[in-house]
């Protein structure tokens, strides 16, 4: 294959990622051992970070559908690769998901069981937060209130900040960013910042890899109906449609910020994958 190295840093990237994150949430929901929300949300910019530094050698460390699509409208990526990354992004995410249930599925039993929760009832909506995400948030409580706009908006707006900052990071106008060693760090600690204050909404996924594979799989292993609760596609929405066009938006606004960066210095992308 051509792409060979390209397919398996995606692959494996979007594995650690998913695998990583999601268990930080499944070690919360079964033993409690976060006590806070930043806890898990600094667990996914670790995730994302350690992500990047393994895979960056391979392909361009993606790992998300939303932030490949802002890369080939902004001309970072021939739109001929977009396919091979996405595949690999749902097929890493997929595997992570199978992952994370061979390992804790005793568990999520026995939890079902001392609960008295029926896989596939809205009560198991509960374990089903371990794979896909919902909102409002299900350990929110009684306060969050979130329509399907206000979802959306959600993710649409952290996506664009995400991809923003990938941007402005891998810019060679910008002379204030880091060295590029260390931008998978400020990339990761951009993810736990999002994480640590929409969360409360939609578990904030930016990620349409992230959210719908593993949500495929929970409703392949019983959960059903919880997996996709709510009658239409808002969870279609909400996870996939709202992180691309937050990806889009950041990619216009970035091709706009551009000239005028240039304008200060003679400067190049560090980040283009050709």
């Amino acid at each position: 294959m051509k792409y060979l190295h390209d397919f398996i840093g995606e692959l494996f990237g979007t594995f650690l990622l998913v695998f990583i994150g999601c268990s930080s949430v499944a070690v919360a929901v079964l033993y409690s051992a976060h006590s806070g929300l930043f806890q898990i949300a600094m667990i996914w910019g670790l995730a994302v970070t350690l992500s990047i530094y393994a895979t960056r050698h391979l392909s361009c460390a993606h790992f998300n559908p939303a932030v490949s699509i802002a890369m080939a409208v902004r001309g970072r990526m021939p739109w001929s690769k977009v396919p091979l990354y996405l595949i690999a992004q749902f097929a890493g995410a997929f595997i992570a998901a199978a992952t994370l249930y061979l390992l804790f599925s005793s568990s999520i039993a026995q939890l079902e069981q001392l609960q008295g929760i029926m896989r596939g009832s809205p009560a198991s909506v509960k374990t089903a937060q371990m794979f896909g995400e919902f909102y409002p948030n299900p350990g929110a409580g009684a306060v969050a209130a979130v329509s399907t706009l206000n979802a959306f908006l959600a993710e649409a707006v952290g996506t664009f900040i995400l991809v923003s900052m990938i941007f402005a990071l891998s810019e060679g106008c910008n002379l204030g960013r880091p060295s590029d060693v260390l931008c998978p760090l400020f990339i990761g600690l951009t993810v736990t910042a999002l994480i640590s204050v929409l969360a409360p909404l939609t578990q904030a996924g930016f990620n349409p890899a992230r959210d719908l594979s593993p949500r495929l799989f929970a409703w392949m292993m019983g959960w059903g109906d919880a997996a996709f609760p709510g009658r239409g596609p808002g969870f279609l929405v909400v996870y996939v449609l709202g992180p691309i066009a937050g990806g889009v938006a950041a990619s216009a606004v970035s091709f706009l910020m551009e000239p005028l960066m240039k304008a200060k210095s003679s400067c190049r992308d560090v980040c283009v994958c050709r």
